[in-house]
């Protein structure tokens, strides 16, 4: 059996304001989310799994952390974001986490990933394509949720695409690639996801932004 390396970004367990502000979430209590969550992810990552958690997974004390992590499928890996404060308890068990870093490149079926909380604009490879044409490298963030942050973020991505350069070794023209995915986890149904099902989703929205 194969397993699966997968994204999410921004969880947020256990955090009340996200319910009546800001993601505006559709749950009575934070207990409720929670438990939709947990039911999510273990509806969709299998044991050996990567989990890879692009910041922000928990806004509960360390213990409640702890207990979230361990009823979840998959081996973690955590990007610090700025809102997990629970790393900073001594009693919070480290290695429930494979390790927790604020970047990390890693590879994914033979493509490079750059995984961050926070959106890098010009990362590493945006200009690349990989032997069969196609991108090399994806940049995977969180951070901005579905907010006027995102939306700039959209902008730039837009722009940037439009955007035409003479490859070094080039005869013509062509266009950056700029690939940057949001893994916020209310696109997803806060499911983790593979690179392939989040360039999907990432591509589905798009297009439908471009309608609106």
């Amino acid at each position: 059996m194969e397993f699966m390396k997968r994204y999410i970004a921004d969880c947020h367990f256990s955090h009340q304001a996200l319910l009546t502000s800001m993601d505006h979430r559709p749950f009575e209590t934070v207990e409720e989310m929670n438990e939709h969550m947990i039911l999510r992810w273990n509806e969709t990552v299998r044991r050996g799994d990567e989990v890879f958690i692009l910041g922000d997974f928990s806004f509960a004390k360390a213990n409640e952390t702890a207990e979230i992590l361990s009823r979840l499928n998959g081996t973690k890996h955590l990007i610090i974001g700025n809102h997990d404060y629970y790393l900073s308890d001594k009693h919070f068990p480290q290695d429930l986490f494979v390790w927790t870093e604020r970047y990390r490149e890693i590879h994914d079926n033979r493509r490079k990933v750059i995984l961050c909380h926070y959106p890098v604009f010009c990362y590493p490879g945006q200009y690349r394509k990989s032997l069969k044409d196609g991108p090399y490298a994806y940049m995977l963030y969180g951070h901005v949720h579905n907010t006027r942050d995102e939306r700039l973020v959209n902008r730039f991505i837009s722009e940037t695409r439009e955007t035409s350069y003479m490859p070094m070794d080039g005869t013509e023209e062509e266009k950056i690639l700029c690939n940057m995915i949001n893994c916020f986890c209310m696109f997803s149904d806060y499911r983790p996801l593979t690179l392939e099902e989040w360039i999907e989703v990432d591509r589905a929205r798009r297009e439908k932004m471009n309608e609106q």
